[in-house]
């Protein structure tokens, strides 16, 4: 197979979450376990950080790979979703895994995949996990798919772990409640594999101290002691709260030399090293265009404080959504004095602009509905004017198609 029909047998034949949803999941570890033995479970093969958490969690791995590329280290890393490119889930140092890796590695297990009917990202973590063993990473940044006990990249033993935070997304498969979630966050913590939480929340501060306690992890929460006068290139204040819990993990790394010069430089050089996007990721200056990736309550939140604190004439918003949200209480938060030109992600999971037009209006929000994320950025540009400012949000996938 060529590169591109690889992908098209990976997107097309197999399921995956963020094209189906809750048909993609397979909540056990039994499949990627088989699938790491008959690789010769290339997870034991490299040191790792595992990095779980509602919001963050992204920014967070990439700033530690940042960093310990600065110390020196050969660092893999793997994260989820992608946004324009399957081989940004799979870095080292910041290239993306050739296509060649990629189509050979498909198929000398297709026959595996088949049979066994794993998941599309069981496939991708053993396709991570493997390629780094090949390269002999240093040490991998491997972010959590979805929750922690029961996803794909809880077999590894890391170093350390590190919890961003705990907020109410994907309920459906974590649970109703803050406590609930937690559990399944804290599901990566190893016995005496230490464990740092970016921010202390009182609903989960004490289930994560039990955990901690039951297998002997040494627990810092970061917050208690702010990590002061690092600056990141990743724009957004909320940044603060990653960089607590990241320089907290960096101090918990044995057998690593990471200089504060390596965290400072690694902290500003972020995209650059990792080739991050969609974190508060400026498009255009006048009019301002910003595009973030925050996608539930807690994270538009942050987000939508940023935005207060710009200054503008008047504001434009891009909003899509995905259809297993809560929406009409993330649309709670938004301004109403904002114009919205309401779009549809091209994602068979994308919520119908229409729809999302009419759950807006119950809430106030007034707008326009458009077929496409295009169409309705291009809108917004047309209307706005040099002194005004552009926020395009509301899912991964809408940010997808506009960086």
């Amino acid at each position: 197979m060529t590169y591109k029909e690889t992908l098209d047998w990976m997107f097309g034949q197999l399921p995956m979450y963020q094209q189906k949803g809750a048909a993609a999941l397979n909540a056990k570890l039994d499949n990627i376990i088989s699938f790491c033995n008959v690789l010769g479970n290339p997870e034991k093969k490299f040191k790792s950080i595992h990095v779980a958490g509602t919001n963050g969690k992204g920014s967070s791995s990439h700033m530690l790979a940042s960093i310990l590329q600065e110390a020196g280290y050969k660092v893999g890393l793997y994260t989820s979703p992608h946004l324009k490119d399957f081989r940004e889930r799979i870095k080292i140092n910041g290239e993306v895994v050739s296509k060649k890796f990629v189509r050979d590695f498909i198929e000398e297990n297709k026959t595996f995949f088949e049979y066994h009917k794993l998941s599309f990202f069981e496939m991708t973590v053993g396709m991570a996990f493997s390629y780094f063993a090949k390269e002999k990473v240093d040490v991998a940044v491997i972010e959590v798919g979805l929750g922690g006990r029961l996803d794909s990249t809880n077999i590894i033993t890391p170093e350390v772990s590190l919890i961003t935070n705990i907020g109410m997304d994907h309920t459906q498969f974590l649970g109703d409640t803050l406590e609930k979630i937690a559990l399944e966050k804290a599901g990566i913590i190893k016995p005496k594999v230490p464990v740092v939480i970016s921010e202390t929340q009182p609903e989960t501060k004490m289930i994560f101290n039990l955990i901690a306690h039951q297998l002997k992890s040494n627990i810092v929460f970061a917050d208690v002691e702010p990590a002061i006068g690092y600056k990141t290139d990743l724009l957004g204040e909320y940044q603060q709260r990653n960089i607590n819990g990241v320089v907290a993990t960096i101090h918990q790394l044995k057998h690593f030399n990471v200089t504060d010069e390596a965290i400072s430089e690694g902290f500003k050089k972020v995209v650059e090293n990792t080739g991050l996007l969609g974190r508060w990721q400026v498009l255009q200056n006048n009019p301002l265009v910003v595009c973030d990736t925050a996608h539930n309550k807690e994270g538009l939140q942050l987000v939508l404080q940023q935005l207060k604190k710009q200054s503008y004439d008047q504001l434009h918003i891009v909003l899509g959504f995905v259809k297993d949200k809560d929406v009409r209480s993330v649309l709670s938060l938004f301004p109403k004095d904002a114009k919205y030109y309401f779009v549809r992600p091209s994602i068979p999971r994308g919520m119908d602009a229409i729809q999302l037009g009419e759950l807006a209006q119950e809430q106030g929000l007034r707008g326009k509905v458009f077929k496409s994320v295009e169409k309705g950025l291009k809108n917004a540009l047309k209307k706005a004017g040099e002194e005004d400012v552009i926020y395009v949000g509301g899912s991964t996938f809408v940010v997808a198609e506009v960086v």
